[in-house]
């Protein structure tokens, strides 16, 4: 799937990419919803419909992933609530693997995230593997998410690299419309970003399961 003799740099995601994107999901559809009905004495039916209604409005700015922005939107202390639940933050399979492989083929590996730099803490405090990157790059630092071109247009400027020579793995398929659109040749997308959630059975970027399928000399996990 990926001739890595054509790849100098990688850019890779965190949240569904290379954290299983179930901590997000449940938190957002499950866990907040709970605490939002108990703050203003509704049901968990009303603030589930309510938070999906207001979510939706951005989706895909740089507001839609930012916890200080909800925090303000909804009164409630977003990071906090987050470390309530911490522990069910999880490495998908073989990231570590992957990741150590990567740095030691001294390509140029680099995190590039719209998470929340205080997202990015309390995900790190857990899970710290942001050794094993060259840079991390969080979009909130360059003002643009990455489903927009000036993303791709300010990282090239920070940190220079060859579009036609660099692979992008993302588990959000407009985040690839955008970096297919700025040149970046090699995309790929994960079929399994929440474990607890079914395959996606449909993507319209080549998908993989886990990582041991592209690493090279490595069996497959099925």
């Amino acid at each position: 799937m990926i001739d890595w003799d054509t790849i100098d740099t990688v850019l890779l995601d965190m949240d569904g990419t290379l954290l299983d994107l179930h901590f997000d999901n449940y938190f957002w559809m499950d866990h907040l919803p709970r605490l939002y009905a108990a703050k203003h004495e509704i049901s968990e039916e009303e603030s589930s419909a309510h938070l999906r209604e207001t979510f939706h409005s951005g989706e895909g700015t740089l507001n839609w992933y930012c916890l200080d922005h909800w925090s303000k939107q909804l009164g409630m202390d977003i990071p906090a609530l987050k470390r309530e639940i911490q522990h069910m933050i999880r490495l998908r399979p073989f990231a570590i693997e992957f990741l150590a492989w990567l740095h030691s083929s001294h390509r140029d590996v680099v995190l590039v995230t719209n998470a929340h730099r205080k997202t990015l803490e309390i995900k790190m405090a857990n899970v710290d593997i942001s050794g094993w990157f060259d840079r991390v790059v969080v979009s909130h630092d360059l003002q643009a998410p990455k489903e927009d071109q000036a993303f791709w247009h300010k990282l090239q400027a920070l940190h220079p690299f060859d579009p036609a020579r660099t692979l992008l793995i993302d588990d959000t398929e407009r985040v690839l419309d955008s970096a297919r659109e700025y040149g970046i040749a090699h995309l790929l997308t994960l079929l399994q970003p929440d474990s607890q959630q079914q395959k996606r059975l449909e993507t319209r970027f080549p998908g993989i399961h886990h990582f041991d399928e592209i690493m090279p000399g490595r069996p497959a996990h099925d």
